[in-house]
């Protein structure tokens, strides 16, 4: 292969012509020839043992060229990536290829981002406020209250349903005196008060006795199945049994039972201390964030499109492989959330660039402070991020690169240098929004707010 030619165009793009050797292209047309030939039939010969100059005559010599283009392409991407002097970013995409007419050889013109010139403005002595950081009593209490329901012994309860409890229910759900699929269950466990059902339902269930039977009228909600949205709802519906929750006294014995601590007031300590912990790195991720976006908004470059496309795509994978996690698809993420395609890609795009403005920003931070990142460092990241994914060392190093781990500790580093050289301002509480029309201000009032407002 060659470089031919680069041609920068504008918004930091250039072209990149390379061309394939003859003797390349053929060796890229025998290996397509061998991985399609069982697949060609060819009369007089069994597949895949007819020759490739037979499969040409009859089919054409363009049989078996889209792909080998398409198996050589990665190859000359690479190539273009080595041989060029340039700092390329993002994928190169083909925007033109020129086959011989004899089918010889073939020239290949991508078109590749390139890394901006990045200026940004002053990036010491940023200002932010943060708030500070408290637990009130209020908040341990419902902590440990939340702890304590989840440790309370289910027991039958000879009395009516009361919320709370978890009602032991045969159901079934009729639209237009026809039963309806999926609106029927027997024996179902439904807690009350944790709005499993549709608005209303549980709450007609409250004060049922067991044994009782009633018929509960609703309508289904507009936001629902779309054949039985808005639609009146009759649920025949017997109450079984009362399951009430009985609840572990508040003592040293309950603090012995659910945590690690001998007395109630060491498990409130280790709650209270947890709280300010978790608080605190809220605060202090929320400020570095403020900074950063200070900085970027002083950043000028000419970002390529090439790399807001990276950064979608690289966003879109990541999100989708955290959804699959919970069972879910994109289509279905997207529903829920209750966004078109078009409206989803055009949000992640916005998010991207402002990613991308950011990184640029940081990235130059720790060009100008001469920030580098040693081979301990390098290897505690590997060692930590392998744990976190739960791979193998060796294996985990297979898949990242070391310039990939480097380049994540640089932008780390330079985040650490804006946060370490800004100044905390005071926080102002938001003021609270008044219910009260605000009173009419004389004329007299208004100019002389004005006129102070001026000097």
């Amino acid at each position: 292969m060659i470089l031919k030619s680069t041609e920068k165009k504008e918004k930091n793009e250039v072209d990149l012509v390379i061309g394939v050797e003859p003797a390349e292209l053929e060796a890229a047309v025998n290996k397509a020839y061998h991985k399609n030939k069982n697949r060609i039939a060819v009369p007089g010969f069994r597949k895949g043992k007819a020759p490739r100059r037979i499969i040409e005559k009859m089919y054409g010599v363009e049989i078996f060229l889209s792909d080998a283009l398409d198996d050589i392409l990665p190859e000359v991407i690479r190539f273009a990536r080595k041989e060029t002097d340039l700092e390329l970013v993002g994928y190169p995409k083909v925007s033109d290829v020129d086959l011989a007419e004899d089918n010889s050889n073939v020239t290949f013109t991508l078109t590749a981002g390139l890394y901006p010139e990045v200026t940004i403005g002053k990036y010491k002595g940023l200002s932010a406020p943060k708030p500070p950081v408290e637990v009130r009593e209020s908040e341990i209490d419902s902590e440990v209250e939340s702890i304590r329901k989840r440790n309370a012994r289910i027991e039958k309860a000879d009395r009516p349903a009361e919320n709370g409890d978890i009602a032991v229910i045969d159901f079934e759900g009729f639209v237009d005196d026809k039963a309806f699929e999926g609106g029927k269950g027997e024996n179902y466990d439904l807690e009350l008060g944790s709005g499993q059902f549709i608005p209303g339902f549980e709450d007609k269930v409250i004060g049922m006795a067991p044994g009782e039977e009633r018929d509960i009228d609703l309508v289904f909600p507009e936001q629902y199945k779309e054949d039985l949205a808005g639609k009146p709802v009759v649920f025949k519906v017997k109450l079984n049994e009362v399951k009430g929750k009985s609840l572990p006294d508040l003592d040293d014995e309950f603090a012995k039972d659910v945590s690690e601590f001998d007395t109630l007031a060491e498990y409130r300590a280790d709650i209270k201390d947890r709280l300010l912990k978790e608080r605190q790195t809220d605060v202090d991720e929320t400020f570095e964030t403020i900074l950063i976006e200070q900085i970027s908004e002083t950043l000028e470059a000419d970002v390529p499109e090439a790399m807001i496309d990276e950064q979608v795509e690289n966003s879109i994978n990541a999100l989708t492989r955290q959804i699959s996690a919970y069972g879910m698809q994109p289509a279905q993420y997207m529903q829920m959330m209750g966004v078109t395609p078009d409206e989803f890609k055009e949000k992640m795009r916005s998010n991207s660039e402002k990613q991308v403005r950011a990184t640029l920003a940081l990235q130059k931070i720790a060009e100008l402070e001469a920030l580098e990142i040693d081979e301990t460092e390098v290897e505690e990241e590997y060692k930590e991020a392998a744990k976190r994914y739960g791979m193998e060392l060796d294996k985990f190093k297979e898949t990242i690169k070391p310039k990939d781990i480097i380049r994540d500790l640089k932008l780390r580093a330079a985040a650490k240098f804006l946060v370490d050289n800004a100044i905390v301002t005071e926080y102002k509480e938001p003021a609270e929004k008044s219910s009260k029309k605000p009173a009419a201000k004389k004329p007299a009032a208004k100019n002389k707010k004005k006129t102070e407002e001026e000097k």
